[in-house]
């Protein structure tokens, strides 16, 4: 019993150790740490996801043990933040706990994630509520009273200014009263107004968290009918990030929109890190990606080439449906891009524009719709190979970009389009991200090959569903200025969608949305990418080697890339950075609007020192 109670003071003082480290020195570095229970391993899928979605969000995550995280003081890991993660870290006993209280007591913070440490090591909940229901800022767990109702799914909202704040694009979030976007966009300065989050085609988004009880002090950043959803509030010295939502089984299942959020803002309004951008040259932007599914197309198409303002702008990813037929074969209702030279023109006019051409399904639209989740993949496979070849045939440059029709995308269309030297594809999950290496049925698809979530209005994404679903042409047009102004000034990129019929009835929208995005284009703060672009960038980015360290009175950062680092771009936080200097390389410094971007030039080899805010 000495031994275990000796071990065990051992241990809190190794935190309370780390604390001060974390609470002080800590501003010198900026990895964070994952929290792996020692009887997992510290590899595959269910860790492999969150170093994955930190990669893209330009962040350093390294798993750690909790045994290493809780070592002795002569050998303490440095961090800036720390996470617990749900689901693999369900189990933890009370030494753990009581050792990650004082972290935070210390001056730590803390990233707290749904059922991190629910349970005891025997798989029981805590008496009355969970053990770290004080560093939540709310009670939860409460097993002993709600039983079988300890958790529930419900509906998930906040308000405006905040969920903006959390980086949530535009028609994701919806005004819970059907108020107007216009509306919503007049309201929402006083940050008042209460939004929900929205899921394409069905409505309210229902996500499971558990039931709360008690007075939140903190800040709130969601909430839901069971309570608080997601806070950040102090504690001690220190501060918690609490996230009440099943981030990392979101994530495997498609949806990984909640996980990225909430690690965007531990990183830079937390913690306020650097980051490695996912643009290049640190610019926002949209893909506009076209679907032309049969013959019912051209004439749309040929009326499209006098919408000048969109003939002038783009590049556009246009993904075309290539076969004779549509719906059975032999219906000649196909775009024909082998037999019919009017089709064969307008793809050629899009190349000369500089627009990627790409696949869309194999074929025939509605057939290899209809039978791709249920029919044969080696009988389907000839008719996304013939889709390939007849544009490549046409346009004379590989095909790289898929859409699947009515948004199929089973695993085996992944697997046979990474295997066949495709680099990205629009994709109905993940809704509201930029474009990510997504995880399905917990594990990830693909190597290179780059999914790119569509955007919604609510319950439409395409113009055909905003019209029948009742959206006024105001609202859409006020929710495609507020994507594009998003974009622009979160420096990420969306992708958003049409069929070339039914934009037709929107003209005046589109050329007064088309007003925007050229305005944003001439300040410099917003560029038009395609898939296959962007792509190529962010196989690029994952090359890139770079590393912090402490450096007199601030930080050097160092980065390097087998080939160049040209149009890779840094993210420094203003409420922590007060300098920039480039000690090796080139690269463009500029103070923007809370930070300073910093944009590498040609070479390999950057390293620039961050002078900290006193």
């Amino acid at each position: 019993m000495r031994s275990c109670l000796r071990r065990a003071a051992f241990l809190l003082a190794a935190i309370v150790g780390y604390a001060e480290v974390a609470g002080g020195a800590s501003l010198t570095a900026d990895r964070l740490l994952l929290l792996v229970p020692d009887n997992r391993s510290l590899t595959g899928p269910d860790v492999d996801l969150w170093t994955d979605a930190a990669s893209e969000e330009g962040l350093h995550l390294v798993a750690m043990h909790d045994s290493e995280f809780a070592r002795p003081l002569f050998a303490r890991p440095s961090a800036a933040g720390v996470i617990l993660p749900d689901t693999i870290h369900q189990k933890t006993s009370d030494a753990f706990v009581a050792a990650i209280r004082q972290f935070v007591a210390g001056g730590g913070k803390l990233m707290l994630v749904y059922d991190a440490g629910a349970l005891s090591l025997e798989g029981r909940y805590a008496l009355g509520r969970s053990r770290l229901s004080d560093l939540a800022g709310v009670n939860y767990c409460l097993y002993d009273t709600l039983r079988e109702k300890t958790i529930q799914w419900s509906g998930v909202g906040g308000a405006a200014s905040a969920v903006r704040e959390l980086g949530i694009p535009p028609g994701k979030y919806y005004p819970i009263d059907d108020r107007s976007i216009a509306n919503a966009k007049a309201s929402s300065g006083a940050g008042g107004l209460e939004v929900r989050l929205r899921s394409y085609k069905y409505g309210d988004l229902k996500y499971p968290s558990f039931v709360t009880s008690g007075n939140y002090a903190g800040k709130v950043l969601l909430r839901s009918e069971a309570g608080i959803v997601a806070g950040e509030h102090s504690y001690a010295k220190g501060t918690v990030l609490f996230v009440n939502l099943p981030l990392a089984y979101l994530k495997s299942n498609t949806d990984g929109l909640m996980l990225h959020v909430f690690l965007q803002y531990f990183a830079e309004h937390m913690l306020a890190l650097p980051h490695l951008m996912a643009v290049p040259d640190g610019i926002g932007g949209l893909v506009l990606n076209w679907h032309i599914d049969s013959n019912a197309a051209i004439r749309p198409l040929e009326e499209l080439r006098s919408w000048r303002p969109l003939q002038e702008q783009g590049p556009y990813s246009i993904h075309a449906t290539a076969g004779p037929d549509d719906t059975a074969f032999g219906d000649h209702r196909g775009f024909d891009v082998e037999h019919n030279p009017l089709s064969q023109q307008l793809i050629r006019e899009y190349v000369r524009q500089g627009s990627q051409v790409g696949s869309h399904g194999g074929w025939l639209h509605d057939y290899f719709s209809s039978h791709v989740d249920s029919g044969n993949p080696k009988d389907l496979e000839p008719l996304l190979v013939s889709n390939k070849a007849a544009l490549e045939q046409v346009t004379g440059k590989p095909v790289v970009e898929y859409s699947a029709p009515s948004g199929n995308q089973p695993p085996w269309v992944t697997e046979w389009l990474e295997s066949h030297g495709f680099l990205a594809y629009y994709y109905t999950g993940n809704m509201g991200m930029g474009p990510t290496q997504g995880y399905r049925n917990g594990l990830r698809e693909g190597q290179r090959l780059w999914s790119f979530p569509i955007l919604q209005l609510d319950r439409a994404a395409s113009f055909e569903e905003m019209k029948s679903e009742g959206y006024s042409s105001k609202e859409i047009l006020d929710w495609l200025d507020a994507v594009a102004e998003f974009a622009a000034d979160l420096r990420t990129v969306r992708l958003v969608y049409f069929h070339p019929p039914g934009i037709l009835p929107y003209k005046k929208v589109v050329l007064r949305w088309l007003e925007t995005t050229g305005r944003l284009r001439k300040a410099g703060k917003f560029r038009w990418y395609t898939m296959a672009a962007l792509a190529t960038f962010l196989n690029a980015r994952k090359q890139v080697d770079w590393q912090v360290s402490p450096e007199g009175r601030g930080i050097k950062l160092a980065a390097t890339h087998p080939q160049d680092l040209e149009h890779q771009s840094w993210w420094f936080p203003a409420a922590r950075f007060s300098e920039l200097r480039i000690v090796h390389g080139s690269a463009k410094i500029v103070r923007e609007e809370g930070g300073w971007l910093v944009v590498a030039g040609s070479g390999n080899h950057l390293e620039l020192e961050a002078e900290l805010v006193p």
